[in-house]
């Protein structure tokens, strides 16, 4: 069973999708990766080039773009080829070596036992660690290729991916259509969990092939002799029911003789309305099965998926499942949202929004998270709106929204436009007024009131569900407290002129302006009220330096904090300096303090405080600017800091490490790992309550085998 699939095999299939400059492009990666590989040889003693090259083969099947197939062909070099980031971004450029780095990374993660709870927690993960929803391509043809040569390797082994497939990939598979893939991995997975079951039905099924497929012909025919004489442009494909498919219904208590659809046809017709014409012809001929007609075109399925189902007693009384679709529909129907890709050109309208709406659920995860970029928050978002379950609304015209479960009115209108939703004021329902928390059912019809005059309330990010509407209400305070910010402090700013008797124009000329900007970094006017509104510099500071040097001017934040207090009193800020609460504050990156550290705080001109560890090397020489801060006990916050784990290289021990971590209930926000002689290290960025919960996880590491050492950065 070894591949004899060659590049040129590639290249043959994919030439006619990309021009002659991106083809050489592929062939450029396919050589770098056999130079990497060369010499390595899979369990079924093919060459290592063999599975790249079957990865890119396998997702050419859904007309991907350029750097889909490159990262594929690549996607195996780090991981085993020896090869170091820079080489691949000098080489191939960053878009590719981030997808590649990504995959490395996501295929070290396995999954550690057969818990829900874990396959939960490891879907998560995976997609969490996920910016580029071609990485997810690119993983589910990796593991596709893996499932069918996995018969190299042990039973156990088999059982074991076989379980992790079925628990965390297949349900991506789902969420983004790509039923080609995902049907092949069910067939593949009950193969080697259930060996038994799986050869009982292929068993039967080729006992009865011959007089199947005779049937089959025969009720292709007769489809075909009615959409002939009316002039309907069709193609036909029909096929015995997948053996995963027949397993659940017999899982259900089903016998095989009360499996009426193991007889599929598929009808693809060229337009919407053939679709709805095919059907009522089909049933004029052929006694349709009560309650068996689906039409998944005015409601797609949450994967977007769009097709007419109907089963029908046909030729001999065998019963037929009839599913008729348009071209584009069957597409997605195939491919899922990697069809975008092939038909974002040339999709109908519908069908085009539909795949607009889920790549926009990505599009505004991401752009959260980088406004964000809060780790665990961008992994409950992709879990929320990508993995969770799902709805759909209906505008009042009748067009299809997607939405997670629980999700608002006021997530429908920021899903519809984002001015829809700031202008909200309220929402009927199915012909009924409902408030704005109400939680959304499927098959709603949701319509928005809107005036031009509102704005949006604060309170809406109580109950709102989507990434993409939080965002938005967080953006619009946002910009309105930075409006606000710059009005308070221009008022300030004026008052002290008028304190100094001092006019604006001689103060600000373009001279003196141009010495602020550049002595504070900042860009223009609006930005010097902003600072002096923000309490980040004062009025007379700003004033005084228009005339000297930033050096010669006191800084007001140095004179305020010198006169602290030493009592505690109730403070919003997680650092305590004296009584003030309004000081800029930050924890410094370099060394991460955590609460329970001893800490000390380092005064910059103008930038406020940054607190440091004690120890931390980067203030060792700069004694001068130091001030004394302390822990507030009132805050229950946490933190993130850096720590190392240093394990033995003898395997990849991420999973366990995540799991520990999932146990003592810390929250790893990114990871990277290196790599010694004799050992691993990981390097984690985690977020605990204070030092107490940090030594507490740090300690629990050692008691895994395979712990060589651990500690804080």
């Amino acid at each position: 069973m070894v591949s004899s699939l060659s590049i040129d095999d590639l290249i043959e299939k994919i030439k006619n999708n990309f021009t002659d400059e991106e083809i050489e492009e592929i062939k450029k990666a396919y050589a770098f990766a056999k130079l990497k590989h060369q010499g390595i040889k899979r369990l079924t003693g093919e060459d290592f080039i063999m599975h790249p090259l079957n990865v890119a083969f396998i997702l050419s099947d859904l007309n991907v773009d350029k750097i889909t197939i490159i990262a594929a062909l690549l996607h195996e070099v780090i991981n085993n080829g020896n090869t170091e980031e820079q080489e691949l971004l000098d080489q191939f450029g960053i878009e590719v070596t981030s997808i590649v780095k990504t995959i490395s990374t996501i295929n070290k993660l396995e999954l550690p036992d057969t818990k829900e709870s874990s396959a939960i927690y490891l879907r998560k993960v995976l997609v969490g660690l996920v910016e580029d929803v071609r990485v997810l391509f690119i993983k589910l043809a990796d593991r596709l290729h893996n499932m069918r040569t996995i018969w190299v390797v042990t039973p156990e082994k088999q059982k074991r991916k076989a379980n992790e497939t079925m628990s965390v990939l297949i349900p991506i598979a789902h969420r983004l259509g790509i039923y080609s893939i995902k049907s092949e991995l069910e067939d593949l997975c009950l193969k080697y969990t259930k060996p038994d079951v799986y050869k009982d039905i292929v068993k039967q099924l080729d006992a009865s092939v011959e007089e199947l497929n005779d049937v089959l012909i025969a009720m292709q025919d007769s489809i075909s002799e009615l959409l002939i004489e009316q002039g309907i442009q069709f193609s036909i494909k029909s096929r015995v029911k997948s053996v995963y498919s027949i397993y659940k219904k017999l899982s259900k208590g089903k016998k095989w003789s009360e499996i009426y659809d193991i007889l599929a046809l598929r009808v693809i017709v060229s337009k919407e309305s053939d679709c709805y014409l095919t059907i009522g012809l089909i049933h004029s001929k052929f006694h349709p099965i009560p309650k068996r007609f689906k039409d998944y075109i005015a409601m797609p399925k949450e994967n977007m998926y769009q097709s007419l189902h109907t089963g029908v007693f046909g030729i001999d009384g065998h019963v037929f499942e009839i599913q008729v679709r348009t071209h584009e529909m069957d597409e997605i129907a195939e491919k899922g949202i990697a069809s975008h890709w092939s038909y974002k050109e040339k999709g109908t309208k519908k069908i085009q929004n539909m795949m607009e709406q889920k790549l926009e659920i990505f599009r505004g995860i991401i752009d959260a998270h980088k406004e964000n970029d809060v780790a665990e928050e961008f992994v409950t978002n992709i879990n929320n709106d990508i993995l969770g379950e799902l709805i759909y609304v209906f505008t009042p015209n009748g067009d299809v929204v997607e939405l997670p479960q629980n999700a608002t009115p006021v997530d429908f209108a920021y899903r519809i436009h984002s001015k829809i939703g700031e202008t909200t004021v309220g929402a009927i329902v199915n012909d009924e007024i409902v408030p704005l928390s109400y939680e959304l059912q499927d098959g709603d019809v949701v319509k928005i009131k809107t005036n031009k005059n509102s704005v949006p309330n604060k309170e809406w990010l109580d109950f709102v569900k989507t990434s993409g509407a939080k965002s938005k209400i967080k953006s619009y305070f946002s910009k309105q407290d930075r409006l606000n910010y710059i009005e308070i402090g221009k008022n300030l700013l004026e008052k002290e002129l008028r304190k100094q008797k001092l006019s604006f124009s001689e103060v600000f000329n373009n001279e003196n302006l141009e010495k602020i900007k550049n002595d504070l970094k900042l860009n223009d006017l609006d930005e010097i009220y902003l600072s002096i509104g923000s309490f980040r510099y004062t009025a007379g500071y700003i004033i005084k330096l228009s005339s000297e040097e930033k050096h010669n001017v006191n800084d007001p934040l140095t004179l305020r904090v010198t006169k602290t207090r030493s009592s505690k009193w109730h403070n919003k800020n997680d650092i305590v300096v004296g009584e003030y609460n309004d000081i800029l504050i930050r924890l410094a990156n370099c060394c991460k303090p955590v609460k329970g550290d001893k800490i000390i705080g380092y005064i910059t001109k103008g930038e406020g405080i940054t607190v440091h560890r004690a120890d931390c090397p980067n203030i060792i020489d700069k004694q001068q600017r130091m001030i004394k801060v302390s822990w507030n006990d009132q805050n229950e916050n946490e933190y993130y800091t850096d720590i190392f784990i240093e394990t033995l290289n003898d395997k990849n021990y991420l999973t366990d490490i995540i799991n520990k971590a999932s146990v003592k209930n810390i929250g790893v926000t990114s990871l990277y790992t290196t790599e010694n002689n004799d050992s691993s290290i990981y390097h984690l960025t985690i977020k605990v309550k204070n030092i107490t919960e940090l030594n507490d996880f740090l300690n629990s590491l050692y008691t895994l085998t395979f712990i060589k050492k651990v500690g804080k950065k």
